[in-house]
This record gives structure tokens, C-alpha cells and sequence, in this order.
């Protein structure tokens, strides 16, 4: 599962921001010290940071210049009180991939993650422009899919759901997250259309790669030949 660390001394905001992306379905673990969030870091694990600046201990920019002098190339994501042109430029030659200013909008948050989780390496070894998982082939580029080199036929949102799933192996991808990646944010929460999509790629692709957590959503699996 994807481990996003929230390092931020208002216990209240980290408490509100771990809570949202965990029902998003990650995992999120919240630190108050710049000190917390390195030695979590240096642990192993994390595939992302979100790094307040005013940390009661250190400077986040400090925090931020240790990792990057360490060699640590995970995404950090500044979210601050301190909007100022002078801090935003400061933040982003220092090593931050993105820079928010509080007050701030979870959803917005949210995206920015996705987005620079996206553009990290995928987790599935990649070929080029293909995505592998196990038996699974997907070619960004001509946007086929092949299950043991045999070509699979799929329409344009089932490729999309592939390619979230794909994207995010061995993740718990809640139905929420699916509905938000894939179908956009003009969704009616209600709907059972991923269940009905999931079940499609399940026929074409083998039910075996797929499994259901109850309640929750779905997750890619490594499926035996």
C-alpha cells in the first residue's frame, strides 16, 4: 500500500489530512518534529512526504535540504502557512516537487499527491511505455493489454481502470478512489459502476488477479501461470 508521511505540528490539521487519505486508501502516518520525519524516512517505506515548514523543532526547509543532500528522491510536497513569493521559490529550489499554502482544500491536496505519485517510477516494473505486472502487459503507447503475450481487447475506460490498477499493485484501491481516478469527480457515490468494470476486467483479464476486500474496494494481486 502506499505510505504517504504527513509531517506537521498542528495535531489537528495532520489528524484531518492522515484521516482523508486513509479513506482514500493509503496508508498515512502523522509526525509533529522534523526529527520524527527523518528518522521515519531514513526507516524505509514512504513513498511520499507532506512537509509543513513551521515544524516546532526545525525548519521544514532544513528537513527538506537533508533528505535531497542524502540522496533521498521521494516526492515532498510543501503545505504551509508561509505563502510568501520569497518562501514558495525558496521551498521549490530546495527540492520540493509542489508548494501549498494553508488554508487549503483537501480535494486539491489530494490531486497534487496523485499527481506526483503518478510521476514517480510505477511499482510495476516498467518496459518503456509498458506497464508489467506478473502475466499482465499493458503498452501505454498503442494502448493494448495482453495476458501471457495473448492480446485482450478492452474499451477505453476499462483500459483506464487497468492502468489505475496496474499503476498501484497490491494497493486496497477503494471504490471512491476508482470512481475519482477514472471517472472524474462528477460521480454519483451511489453507483455500482466499478463493481461492473472490475467484473469486466475480471472475464477479460482472469478473475484471478483481482482480489475484493470486503467493504472497501479492490486490489491487484500476482496471479499464478
Amino acid at each position: 500500500m502506499t505510505h504517504i508521511l504527513i509531517a506537521e505540528d498542528e495535531e489537528r490539521i495532520a489528524a484531518f489530512v492522515a484521516k482523508g487519505l486513509r479513506a482514500h486508501g493509503y496508508e498515512a502516518t502523522a509526525v509533529l518534529t522534523g526529527e520524527a520525519a527523518l528518522e521515519r524516512v531514513e526507516t524505509g517505506g514512504v513513498d511520499l512526504l507532506v512537509l509543513d515548514l513551521g515544524l516546532g523543532d526545525m525548519d521544514g526547509f532544513d528537513v527538506l535540504r537533508f533528505l535531497r543532500a542524502e540522496g533521498y528522491e521521494l516526492p515532498v510536497i510543501v503545505l504551509t502557512a508561509r505563502s510568501s513569493v520569497t518562501d514558495t521559490v525558496t521551498g521549490l529550489e530546495s527540492g520540493a516537487d509542489d508548494y501549498m499554502a494553508k488554508p487549503f482544500r483537501f480535494e486539491e491536496l489530494l490531486a497534487r499527491i496523485r499527481l506526483r505519485l503518478r510521476s514517480q517510477p510505477a511499482a510495476t516494473a516498467a518496459r518503456g511505455n509498458v506497464l508489467v505486472h506478473g502475466r499482465l502487459q499493458l503498452d501505454l503507447r498503442t494502448r493494448r493489454m495482453k495476458v501471457d503475450e495473448v492480446e485482450v481487447d478492452l474499451s477505453a475506460r476499462e483500459f483506464a481502470l487497468a492502468e489505475t490498477f496496474m499503476r498501484n499493485p497490491g494497493d486496497v484501491l477503494t471504490r471512491e478512489r476508482l470512481l475519482s481516478e477514472v471517472w472524474g469527480y462528477d460521480f454519483d457515490p451511489g453507483s455500482n459502476v466499478v463493481d461492473v468494470y472490475v467484473r469486466y476486467l475480471r472475464r477479460k483479464l482472469g478473475a484471478e488477479h483481482f482480489d475484493t476486500i470486503r467493504g472497501v474496494g479492490y486490489r491487484l494481486v500476482d496471479a499464478p501461470a
